[in-house]
């Protein structure tokens, strides 16, 4: 990637970033601080994300947790590696026990749509494949944030705001309360610039720290989230924590120009950024801002992502492979219902064949893209006592349809929303990208990759750029910046278009390409939060 090929038409309080030695992007300034200590001492890459990772459960709870998942992909040694440590329905549930309680659908809140968290795990796994440096040592930097305290940033002031005024009027059960003893004090929530404490979650950081990870799946803290969800009717149990391992798996791919777009196969929604690009990759495009570009850019990505909502589950119960959802003959026959006009999508037939994200690079060559999350924002509102640990929602996203092809079963991974990115060119890797938000993800992923290589943006530009979103059928939300023209245009054409009062919802991503010739590196964060890049 050569950056003087890039430009930035936006304005933008944030200009790209450079550095030579290592670089860290995330959504909290601290969180990106702790990374770059850790390379500063001499840890590469992997322990760098490991320790912003760490320390972004401490310092933006609102979006992730100890008890959430992760997704990882690692270049390292002229390869890339992907890590899933997304964890499975717990073994006691099914579709009838859920159905016995009342509920029609699985719930946002509560121990039922709890799930086996991946993320201690996926630390552990990185450090012991990959990290140069001692775990504890790692996780050190998170552990003194969550004992010492740290200040409320302003956007994650916000977030807290709104998750407890929510909270209070809907988590009324007693297994609620440790959320409410956990992350309000007097039964308010910090502002920001006011320190916060979380000497819990300190002890928990630390004893994951000392054992590997062992004591969240084997030990102490494995009996207590055993204990707790027996107390309150829930599903998982330890027999769930200390049978889970993340696992490693092969990143999957699609050319795209002259680049080659990495994303994490199912139970991951990568794919249905890939499946939109395959369609987009048949069609030239002169000039960013422009109607037609938009317009092919929603279709293709609504014709994906409805694909990508019925067929990607757990991988190994899903009808049809990666393969066949990447073929250029579903493509071609996909891209043909493209025309003039906004189009209501169906799912079609394949032939057979709540987050936060960081990217970190070191001088050596190393770079990591990572993403973890509790799903909804805090998770499940379930914080099992005296630890700090939130357990997330991701089992909501199952289906109580024993059709579907992610219906709940004892065991499985559920559809993920949570994806990291990364680009390549010929083989030879250009760098880490993601946008956190949900089901924007794979549309934020396409936004930014298309900035990137079609139109020549630089990092800090490929993320300033109006965003939209698709909702359902032809509905589309546009963030308050987008040209308005454009819009009106689009409406034009059948999409029924909803502007946002703000920017929330449109995801926040990071960005880091490496210089092909120099090594140099550069970096662009997320205008839409706390977004900052720490350099060496």
């Amino acid at each position: 990637m050569k950056f003087d090929t890039l430009y930035n038409p936006y304005k933008s309080q944030r200009m790209t970033s450079f550095s030579r030695k290592g670089m860290v992007a995330t959504s909290q300034p601290l969180a990106a601080q702790a990374g770059l200590e850790i390379l500063k001492k001499g840890g590469n890459a992997i322990d760098a994300a490991i320790a912003t990772a760490a320390a972004l459960t401490v310092v933006e709870p609102t979006s992730n947790g100890i008890g959430g998942d992760a997704f990882a992909l690692v270049w390292t040694n002229n390869k890339l590696h992907g890590l899933n440590a997304s964890g499975p329905s717990p073994k006691h549930i099914s579709i009838d026990k859920v159905k016995e309680r009342g509920l029609k659908e699985m719930p946002d809140y509560g121990l039922v749509p709890v799930t086996v968290p991946g993320a201690p795990a996926a630390w552990a796994e990185l450090s012991k494949k990959f990290g140069k440096l001692d775990f504890h040592e790692v996780l050190k930097p998170a552990i003194e944030l969550a004992e010492n305290g740290f200040p409320v940033s302003a956007v994650l002031s916000k977030y807290w705001k709104k998750s407890y005024e929510k909270f209070s009027q809907s988590l009324l059960g007693s297994e609620f309360q440790p959320w409410f003893d956990t992350f309000t004090s007097n039964g308010k929530v910090p502002k920001a610039g006011e320190m916060w404490f979380s000497p819990d979650h300190a002890k928990t950081l630390n004893l994951i720290a000392e054992t590997k990870a062992e004591a969240f799946y084997e030990g102490e803290l494995a009996d207590k989230i055993d204990k707790f969800s027996r107390e309150h009717g829930g599903f998982i149990r330890k027999e769930d924590l200390t049978t889970y391992k993340p696992e490693w798996v092969d990143p999957v791919s699609l050319s795209y120009r002259d680049y080659e777009v990495w994303e994490i196969p199912p139970n991951g929604q990568g794919l249905n950024t890939l499946m939109a690009l395959n369609i987009l990759k048949g069609f030239e495009f002169s000039e960013k801002e422009s109607v037609d570009t938009y317009h092919k850019q929603i279709e293709a990505m609504k014709l994906a992502f409805t694909d990508g909502l019925h067929y990607i589950t757990d991988p190994d119960v899903m009808t049809h492979s990666v393969e066949d959802l990447l073929s250029k003959e579903y493509a071609d026959n996909r891209r043909k219902l493209i025309n003039e006009e906004a189009l209501s999508p169906a799912p079609g037939s394949p032939p057979k064949g709540g987050t936060v994200y960081l990217a970190t690079a070191d001088g050596e060559g190393n770079m990591v893209s990572f993403i973890q999350s509790n799903y909804k924002g805090f998770g499940s509102g379930i914080v099992v006592p005296g630890t700090g640990i939130a357990m997330q929602n991701r089992g909501k996203d199952f289906k109580l349809d024993e059709e579907h092809e992610n219906s709940l079963a004892p065991g499985k991974k559920s559809y993920h929303t949570i994806i990291p990115g990364f680009l390549t060119k010929y083989g030879k890797p250009v760098g880490p990208f993601g946008v956190m938000g949900g089901f924007m993800q794979p549309q934020g992923h396409l936004q930014v990759v298309m900035n990137t290589v079609d139109f020549n943006l630089n990092p800090q530009a490929s993320l300033d750029a109006p965003r939209w979103m698709w909702l359902k059928g032809k509905e589309v939300m546009v963030e308050p910046g987008f040209p308005d023209h454009i819009a009106q245009a689009l409406q034009r054409r059948g999409h029924h278009i909803i502007r946002a009062v703000d920017e929330v919802g449109f995801g926040r991503g990071q960005i880091i390409w490496r210089d092909s010739d120099t090594g140099v590196l550069a970096g662009g964060t997320e205008s839409r939060t706390d977004g900052h890049i720490a350099g060496w």
